[in-house]
């Protein structure tokens, strides 16, 4: 079995639990370390020529995160592409076992298993309103239909615009301090937030620095991501 995988969490996912079937994967593909296959340019962006190139039996890919002409390019040059939609945590453990069954492995790995006691009973905080910011300059956060939002959800914190039309609405800088948030969550990808970049912006509101990839990946970091980001969240709220 030879994949292409344009999917950060997914690459992590495969790579985990069944070795040795990645053959190619995005720049953006960090986890598990020193990953040894074939880059094939950004998942917005990739390098269809390459891909085809490697030969894969299966692309694996996203409908949010990846672009639909470059999976359409990718079908005409006699691909198989497995596109998951993943807009909350029972989902993606649904999308996890089917994507890892195609790909030869194992449909519920130990971590998968974990993961999903982990989220039976997450430990959620006192209920908490939230903006999750998600890109600056211009401002973009997070609205309907999410992964990260349920993720949230699942933690105690509702966040502002999931009632919103759009699912990652620009909005003023205004509008969000106007909105009067319990707390604001600053994750560190797709827009990398720290310390230094992006509290500024919300004088007076306590902000919280999460990891995006325990925020928005799903693939092994599910498993630690109820303790990881729950710990995060009750120390910007002390």
């Amino acid at each position: 079995m030879r994949v292409v995988s344009l999917v950060p969490s997914l690459t992590e996912a495969v790579a985990v639990s069944a070795p040795g079937v990645l053959v190619g994967a995005t720049d953006w593909c960090s986890h598990p370390a020193g990953l040894d296959v074939a880059r094939i340019g950004g998942t917005k962006n990739p390098d269809v020529g390459r891909v085809v190139a490697l030969a894969p039996d299966l692309v694996i890919a996203n409908e949010e995160e990846n672009r639909g002409p470059d999976l359409a390019a990718l079908r005409a040059a006699g691909l198989e592409v497995l596109v998951t939609e993943v807009r909350d945590v029972a989902q993606a453990f649904r999308e996890l076992s089917r994507v890892l069954r195609a790909c030869g492995g194992p449909a519920r790995p130990e971590w998968l298993a974990e993961a999903e006691e982990a989220w039976a009973a997450p430990g959620p905080l006192a209920r908490r309103t939230a903006v999750v910011p998600v890109w600056r300059r211009p401002w973009m956060v997070l609205g309907r239909e999410t992964f990260a939002g349920d993720v949230l959800a699942r933690l105690g914190v509702h966040q502002l615009y999931s009632g919103h039309p759009e699912r990652y609405p620009r909005m003023a800088l205004e509008d969000l301090l106007a909105a009067r948030p319990d707390l604001v969550v600053l994750p560190d990808e797709p827009y990398r937030f720290t310390a230094d970049d992006g509290p500024e912006a919300f004088p007076g509101l306590p902000c919280a620095l999460l990891s995006g990839r325990h925020l928005t990946w799903y693939g092994p970091s599910l498993a630690e991501a109820p303790r990881v980001l729950g710990g995060a969240l009750r120390a910007a709220l002390r």
